[in-house]
């Protein structure tokens, strides 16, 4: 049977597997040299969840991260159970193969790249400044799973498909994929106290402000038409569309609480200059584009995406049709007053054939 996945995705899922298998036999290795030692102390630990068994070469430890750095990548696909390994497959399977087709696989590498370091690093700083304000325990807090990376899709889906509606159990709860997001950074901010899963909270965190901070800043989109534009494309920096701002993410009802929070925030930076603000053409051109992307789940989940291609084909050309014309307009407006016979003469023969065929 035929895996139906762009080539990033196949290679992440097929990783996800090998190293989650290689993390479970390395494990119980390590777990039943220690039941050999001492079979009382061993039979009464996890076997799954000890942090004694952490492979120090596949997870990031905070205490040994320095001396296999490889593991800021890796502790990313490394699944301790068949639970969570089967929640990691599906995402990557389905989350993954649509954000690829999206995007192309240059920008989903970048997206990847980002998404999953960044994150995992800061998780290792604030569990390292932890242990130097209290005490380094003898088994430190594995960082490692896919949930920075769940977070990250969940922020390109709202960015892609913000009104698409999930139906849960049967039609009686039905969700937007813009609440995703919150909801799942919410959902990981309690289960941290009541489960023990603290890194769960750091990594969904930062995986969403870091995909929101890329995707709305920094990913480059190329629009190209071909003949329209002579071969030229269009290039887009980040999204500034009003669907894709911080606010946005959470319950309308929220909006007038939030707002001048976010909003303060934002004059803030771009005091600082830590950002550049939006030009008028880059929010319009990106409110046209989350326009245009309004029913693209459907289109990037088909893997044929005959009449989806034509439909992107039409929105790339639209947005490039306009662009022609803003530089168009600019070319025009710096030859006003340049003397020029021939368009002269030009207008006196247009209006000259149209008093005769008057």
């Amino acid at each position: 049977m035929r895996i139906n996945l762009p080539p990033l995705t196949r290679g992440l899922f097929l990783f996800l597997l090998a190293i989650s298998s290689l993390n479970a036999a390395l494990r119980f290795r390590k777990w039943s040299a220690s039941l050999t030692a001492r079979p009382g102390a061993a039979e009464a630990v996890n076997y799954v969840w000890a942090r004694e068994f952490a492979i120090p070469y596949l997870v990031l430890l905070p205490t040994t991260a320095y001396k296999f750095p490889w593991t800021f990548l890796t502790a990313a696909l490394v699944e301790n159970n068949l639970v969570s390994l089967a929640i990691s497959g599906v995402v990557i399977w389905f989350g993954g193969r649509y954000l690829e087709r999206a995007w192309g696989s240059k920008e989903f590498g970048k997206f990847l790249l980002f998404v999953t370091m960044i994150p995992n690093l800061f998780a290792c700083i604030v569990y390292v400044l932890w242990y130097a304000g209290t005490m380094t325990p003898t088994y430190p807090t594995p960082i490692q799973g896919l949930i920075a990376l769940e977070a990250g899709f969940l922020v390109g889906l709202k960015q892609l498909v913000p009104e698409h509606t999930v139906s849960l159990l049967k039609g009686s709860v039905r969700i937007r994929i813009k609440h995703f997001p919150a909801i799942f950074v919410l959902a990981n901010m309690i289960s941290g106290p009541l489960l023990g899963t603290d890194t769960a909270f750091w990594l969904s965190l930062t995986g969403f402000l870091t995909s929101w901070i890329y995707l709305r800043f920094y990913r480059i989109s190329e629009i190209t038409t071909g003949a329209a534009t002579g071969g030229e494309g269009a290039i887009l920096k980040g999204d500034a569309s009003d669907t894709f701002s911080f606010v946005a993410f959470f319950p309308d009802a929220l909006h007038p609480v939030l707002s001048p929070i976010c909003d303060g925030v934002w004059n803030a930076m771009l005091a600082l200059r830590i950002c550049a603000p939006f030009s008028d053409e880059a929010i319009e051109a990106g409110n046209e584009g989350a326009a245009s992307r309004s029913d693209g789940l459907p289109r990037h989940m088909d893997g044929r995406g005959g009449g989806g291609r034509r439909a992107e084909a039409e929105r790339r050309r639209a947005l490039a049709l306009k662009a022609l014309d803003q530089r168009l307009n600019a070319a025009t407006a710096n030859r006003v007053g340049v003397p020029s016979e021939e368009p002269a003469d030009e207008g006196a023969e247009v209006e000259d054939a149209a008093e005769a065929q008057a």
